[in-house]
C-alpha cells in the first residue's frame, strides 16, 4: 500500500514521465530540449518548477490537501503569486470563521 505523505504519490503523470526522461538523459538537459524539441531555459523552467513542486510535496510543514494543491500549483506556474497568497488568506479567513463557529455552538450548548 502506497504511503500517500510520499512526494512522488502526489506528483502527476506528466512530471513522472518528465523525471523519467531526465533519468534516462543522465541529466542532460541539453539532450532533454531535444528530445522534446523545445529550447534549453524552457526545459530548465520545467525542472526548477518541477523542483518546486517536489519540495511542496514533501515539505513537513503542516497543510490542508487544499493549501498543498495551491502551492503545487504556483510551482507549476498555472498561479502567480499573487493569487496564490489571495486564495490561501480567503482560506484561511474562512477556516477561522468555521473554527469560530463550532466554538460558539460548543459554548452554547454547554451553557443550556
Amino acid at each position: 500500500m502506497p504511503n500517500q505523505n510520499r512526494w512522488v504519490d502526489l506528483l502527476e503523470d506528466e512530471d513522472i514521465a518528465f523525471l523519467k526522461r531526465f533519468v534516462l538523459a543522465s541529466g542532460s538537459l541539453k539532450e532533454l530540449a531535444e528530445a522534446y524539441g523545445i529550447s534549453y531555459p524552457t526545459v530548465r523552467l520545467r525542472l526548477d518548477r518541477l523542483i518546486a513542486k517536489v519540495q511542496v510535496f514533501d515539505s513537513q510543514q503542516d497543510m490542508t490537501d487544499f493549501e498543498r494543491t495551491l502551492r503545487a500549483m504556483h510551482a507549476d506556474g498555472r498561479i502567480d503569486q499573487a493569487t496564490l497568497k489571495q486564495l490561501l488568506k480567503a482560506y484561511q479567513r474562512e477556516r477561522e470563521a468555521d473554527d469560530d463557529a463550532k466554538t460558539s455552538r460548543s459554548s452554547t450548548r454547554g451553557s443550556d
